[in-house]
């Protein structure tokens, strides 16, 4: 599976990538909107390894992509998705993680965001696209903000999130909103 977008390449992960992936998960600035318990690497390495699962299933339910530079594809910017998990039919969760190192560059997630959007409306024909985050993750709400996507819900998060004084906010877009905000 592959999507290219003008400088990056979305594609499955390979085992190439595990020690990049686990490198720049273990980054304590990629841990700081995690709890605890998912901020090991024995979590890192599962997650790794359902990626990698989640390639090779038919039908396939769930899209966890590597992002890497078209030019050099063999280095790891981070890891993007749609999936089904706890979705309605027709429905997937998006979701962006870049790894500590390409924060701030030039509009990376926004890239990488509009060929997912893309990706789930046209291809998979879904009716809308959900996401959720900490509400300290301004990253996210702004990418968020500028696909045009509607927070939906703000409630309190787990405990380790509520002892930071942070909420989960949910937001969400359909099909008719993305297609609006591309004309």
């Amino acid at each position: 599976m592959e999507i290219i977008t003008p400088r990056f390449l979305l594609r499955d992960f390979v085992e190439s990538d595990r020690s990049q992936f686990l490198n720049y998960q273990a980054d304590p600035r990629s841990q700081s909107f995690y709890e605890l318990s998912e901020a090991s690497s024995e979590h890192s390495t599962r997650l790794f390894e359902t990626f990698c699962t989640w390639a090779s299933e038919h039908p396939r339910f769930n899209y966890q992509l590597a992002i890497v530079q078209r030019r050099e594809p063999d280095v790891l910017l981070g890891c993007c998705g749609l999936r089904r998990s706890e979705c309605d039919v027709g429905e997937m969760e998006l979701g962006i993680e870049l790894a500590p190192d390409y924060w701030g560059r030039y509009a990376y997630a926004i890239e990488v965001g509009r060929a997912l959007l893309d990706f789930g409306f046209r291809e998979l024909q879904l009716k809308a696209i959900t996401g959720s985050t900490v509400s300290a993750n301004v990253r996210i709400a702004r990418l968020a903000e500028w696909s045009g996507a509607e927070v939906v819900a703000v409630r309190p998060g787990s405990a380790w999130m509520m002892e930071r004084g942070w909420n989960e906010v949910d937001w969400r877009i359909t099909r008719a909103q993305w297609e609006r905000r591309q004309r």
